[in-house]
């Protein structure tokens, strides 16, 4: 058994059962993980309560391995400091800076210009509306889909409102990993943003935003991976 276990934080919307392919693949490798369900339509629930939920979720593991995807990099980087995990890694993640909302995050990162050129290079209009399945799900077959158990749920506005709650970034090792074609964050975006705010490279595999539903084999490999001494 691998000494570690993978605790999951979901993006937008909260569902753990996002996490299912990632973690059905961990345990035919007798790989111990468990994924966060957060209340992601809950008016009243921000940043602070998520950080409880994952905190809970990963009481009772002796060496956790926190894996955030998109929006959770706001909650998880914050649990980080909290409980300490062995390692922090980061998928597809929103990286925030200290008194940073996930709200303004987007235009403050980049995140909005660097889509946008994306689009433009790539042959979409940047100036269209916002599709789903442009961005989300356009390299996800839809038999993963049928899979999950749970309807997509919207994000409410309290976790998009709260300041990120710490100083600095802990003081934890932290890994970077982006979608190859992601189309919400660019991977030249991701590469700068993790140099610019965290100083560490990215590791690039294959997928888009939902690399987990997409290509959930590659990405086991990826979390299972040793990490390199070259980061932090």
């Amino acid at each position: 058994m691998s000494p570690c276990t993978y605790v999951f934080v979901p993006g937008a919307g909260g569902m753990a059962s996002f996490w299912t392919h990632v973690r059905e693949r961990l345990t035919s490798r007798d790989v111990a993980s468990v994924a966060v369900d957060l209340p992601g339509p809950d008016p009243e629930a921000g940043l602070p309560e998520y950080v409880d939920l994952i905190v809970e979720a990963a009481q009772g593991f002796d060496d956790v391995v926190l894996v955030a995807q998109s929006l959770g990099g706001f909650s998880a980087s914050w649990a980080a400091s909290t409980f300490r995990p062995q390692e922090l890694v980061l998928v597809n993640a929103m990286i925030p800076l200290p008194g940073e909302t996930a709200g303004q995050w987007w235009e403050a990162s980049g995140s909005v210009v660097a889509r946008a050129a994306n689009d433009v290079a790539e042959g979409r209009d940047p100036d269209g509306p916002f599709d789903a399945d442009v961005y989300f799900f356009h390299d996800v077959p839809p038999a993963m889909l049928a899979t999950l158990t749970d309807d997509p749920q919207d994000e409410a506005d309290a976790v998009f409102a709260t300041p990120w709650g710490l100083d600095a970034w802990p003081d934890i090792p932290t890994r970077v990993i982006a979608g190859e074609h992601d189309r919400l964050f660019p991977v030249e975006f991701q590469r700068r943003l993790a140099r610019e705010r965290l100083g560490v490279e990215i590791e690039v595999v294959p997928g888009g935003h939902l690399a987990a539903l997409s290509r959930p084999d590659e990405l086991v490999d990826a979390l299972l991976r040793p990490r390199s001494t070259d980061r932090n």
